[in-house]
């Protein structure tokens, strides 16, 4: 049997989701939660691997479980009691052997925030990319929708990915940017991700909010899937993973 889990996590400690040596990540600490509570030794998938000082409010992850667990809402408490302040479980639930939260996800949602303002501000710190010039927005908006569909995404992949994809094609549902002073929000949702994918889109958007490029710009960079070409990668703590579509 396997149990379903909704996560949510504020990353600015952590080292993000999968489990490594050298500090606390997700994983690991969602793994010692569990195997408290169940009293056996549990390995925890999610849906993605989420990067270090990245956030997330409906990650999923799955376990399995040799033996019946307690009542989920039991189970939950439980959890919640021995995880760390910066991780919860939101929802836990049974579910089927053949559950597999990265391949059974339809979709995932990402927003990027970046503080649009002259001055600092110590509560949006760890939750946005503090950009103090002016931004047109509008343009900014124009570049995102520009991504829409199904396209080449390798000049906006990580240059540092350990990992080679089968493709760097992915299929984007929404891309577009808007302004709710005082953050501008770039808010995107896909099949699936490269490796840093959202935070490269998000330093070309900034780019061309600031008029260093146009925003067909993005057409172009689509077409030469050359990653050098492409803006500097935001930082991580402007970005949150809503949400996991199945």
């Amino acid at each position: 049997m396997q149990l379903r889990l909704v996560v949510e996590y504020e990353g600015t400690r952590l080292l993000g989701w999968q489990l490594q040596p050298g500090g606390p990540t997700v994983q690991g600490e969602l793994e010692r939660a569990l195997a408290v509570v169940l009293r056996e030794p549990v390995r925890v998938r999610g849906a993605g691997r989420t990067d270090a000082g990245v956030h997330a409010r409906g990650q999923v992850a799955a376990a399995v479980v040799s033996r019946p667990p307690p009542h989920p809402s039991r189970l939950l408490r439980g959890l919640n009691a021995l995880l760390p302040p910066d991780i919860a479980v939101r929802e836990v639930a049974l579910v089927d052997d053949a559950f597999d939260p990265r391949r059974h996800a339809s979709s995932r949602v990402y927003e990027y925030r970046i503080l649009h303002h002259p001055a600092r501000s110590p509560f949006w710190r760890t939750w946005a990319w503090h950009v103090t010039r002016p931004l047109d927005v509008a343009a900014m908006d124009a570049a995102a929708a520009l991504l829409l569909g199904e396209h080449d995404f390798a000049a906006f992949r990580g240059a540092d990915a350990k990992e080679t994809p089968r493709t760097t094609v992915r299929r984007v549902l929404e891309s577009r940017v808007r302004h709710e002073p005082p953050l501008v929000v770039y808010r995107v949702e896909a099949t699936a991700f490269l490796k840093h994918m959202v935070r490269n889109i998000v330093g070309t958007l900034v780019e061309v909010g600031l008029g260093e490029r146009s925003p067909d710009a993005m057409t172009a960079l689509l077409a030469g899937r050359d990653r050098t070409r492409a803006g500097a990668t935001a930082p991580p703590h402007g970005l949150t993973l809503l949400e996991v579509r199945y």
